[in-house]
């Protein structure tokens, strides 16, 4: 099977049938229709590497995430993906696991199949990276790493904004003793959540003594809940910095007997799909992965197609008030283990 083919069944020259397998905008829909289904009917699979070598582009964009385990980013891959293939793009996607080693893999794969442009959607990325991308004039995206240049953009996310609502919704209910669970403290997003939920409390007049660290993941949260169970000061509220995190915490908090919310209030961030099936279901704070992945895709393809500069782009999260925050309660007292006598 070959174009020529297509071309024939099409009726249309081999040319129009190159340019709407490359998806060129010279092609009217009516003549795209017609040859895609020429395509799909002789089952004609085009050769991409023959087209990457013919057109200078592979129609490959890069997407690079920090850890597949989270439902955090395969929402956000197979949001970018749909987008992707609307515009005629595949998607390469890279896990880097938070390891800086393998950041180094991943981006040589994309070195390696000559991706058009990189999504990069994790905390952290070392400069020289940064540097080799942009000397084969690979535009990138970031998901709030560094600033805007020629071939780069930048997506803020005003994480400062999402933990204030958190925080609010909290104080409105009565709690005092707010903690908070960060991510690892070698990543700028962890940090920048941290700092942020410091500062709320601050403004408040509130002590911020009540702080742990954990991984990202359900068994830190798990662990660093434990923990803060375990101060002779106990909260009655805890914000996790992400769902992942805020699940672990759950699980800790039943193992000891205490109930969400009426014992202790639970904030998640992010808002993945399962958030809402938890028992009770969690309030979080929203980080939509669709707003990420359009923003993510566009500015991608605005450099690359349209010869665009970066730019900077900000997504604004919201919270989602769900089953696992409550009114605080006068904590119950600590068991001493000895048995009143009658």
């Amino acid at each position: 099977m070959n174009i020529r083919e297509v071309a024939r069944l099409a009726k249309v020259s081999t040319a129009t049938v190159s340019r709407t397998i490359n998806g060129s905008d010279k092609v009217t829909r009516e003549t795209r229709e017609r040859v895609q289904r020429a395509i799909e009917e002789l089952k004609f699979y085009p050769n991409t590497w023959a087209r990457a070598l013919g057109s200078g582009r592979s129609r490959l964009y890069g997407l690079i995430i920090s850890d597949i385990t989270n439902p955090f980013f395969p929402e956000l891959v197979k949001s970018f993906e749909d987008i992707a293939v609307r515009h005629g793009q595949e998607v390469l996607v890279a896990n880097t696991n938070y390891d800086p080693a393998r950041m180094e893999v991943c981006v040589s794969r994309m070195l390696q199949r000559k991706v058009d442009g990189v999504a990069v959607m994790t905390s952290e990325m070392d400069e020289h990276l940064i540097t080799e991308l942009e000397s084969r004039d690979i535009p990138l995206v970031f998901l709030d790493t560094g600033a805007a240049r020629k071939l780069a953009s930048n997506i803020v996310v005003d994480y400062a904004a999402g933990l204030d609502s958190a925080v609010e919704h909290i104080a409105a209910l009565g709690h005092t003793a707010i903690a908070f669970i960060s991510g690892p403290m070698n990543l700028a997003s962890a940090c920048i959540r941290r700092e942020a939920f410091i500062a709320c409390l601050r403004r408040k007049g509130m002590v911020t003594d009540l702080l742990e660290q954990a991984n990202h993941r359900v068994d830190g949260g798990h662990d660093a809940m434990a923990r803060l169970l375990d101060r002779k000061r106990r909260p009655t509220a805890v914000l996790a910095s992400n769902d992942m995190t805020a699940i672990g915490a759950l699980g800790a908090i039943h193992e000891r007997g205490l109930s969400v919310p009426d014992d202790i209030s639970l904030v998640g961030f992010d808002d993945i799909q399962i958030s809402s099936f938890t028992q009770p279901a969690l309030t979080t704070v929203r980080l939509s992965r669709e707003q990420i992945a359009q923003m993510a895709f566009r500015a991608l393809y605005s450099i690359r197609q349209e010869g665009s500069e970066g730019a900077e782009y900000s997504i604004h999260p919201t919270l989602v008030v769900r089953g696992s925050t409550g009114p605080a309660v006068r904590q119950r007292p600590r068991a001493t283990g000895q048995r009143k006598s009658a």
